[in-house]
């Protein structure tokens, strides 16, 4: 079983631009179905900052200053920026490795999301001082991150499938 988690693609069959490429437009793309379903499924209470929020805040910049209107309204969109970022460097990282370990893509994605979401919420951003440790995560932040974090991996898979076999001859 572990022999096969860690199965290779043949070198002559990896296409690390495609991945590269596929990566940038699935990590914009993913970051609103996440943006999305945070609007639905709040992972936050209202008195505690977004992670992104507290990281722009941690380097100096003040977010309130990062503004746009649109439809006669203020968007705050430093935090935003920052999500999108990360997405888009996550959905790289992860076009490529799909490149090399097809197993990686297993329940197309989901998996992986999974995983992705226990070491970003639950090691990195407690770390990093953006968070709560695992533990005193409440259970409607832990639930709103999973789902929002297989919905946003699903979406890269689904989309770096379809890319992927626009782009590559077989």
């Amino acid at each position: 079983m572990v022999v096969d988690l860690l199965k290779v693609t043949p070198r002559d069959k990896r296409y690390y631009g495609v991945a590269v490429f596929s990566g940038v437009i699935t990590g914009v793309i993913s970051a609103f179905v996440k943006s999305g379903t945070e609007a639905i499924l709040p992972p936050r209470t209202p008195d505690r900052i977004a992670p992104p929020v507290q990281m722009l805040n941690d380097f100096g910049i003040d977010w309130h200053k990062l503004v746009y209107s649109y439809s006669e309204q203020m968007v705050y969109w430093g935090g935003n920026a920052i999500h999108i970022i990360f997405s888009i460097v996550a959905a790289i990282i992860y076009c490529i490795i799909a490149e090399i370990f097809p197993r990686v893509t297993m329940c197309q994605g989901i998996v992986f999301g999974i995983l992705f979401a226990i070491i970003c919420h639950g090691i990195a951003l407690p770390v990093l001082g953006l968070s709560p440790n695992l533990a005193q995560l409440p259970l409607d932040e832990i639930v709103s991150e999973i789902v929002g974090t297989c919905l946003w991996i699903w979406t890269i898979e689904l989309l770096r499938i379809a890319l992927r076999s626009k782009m590559v001859e077989t």
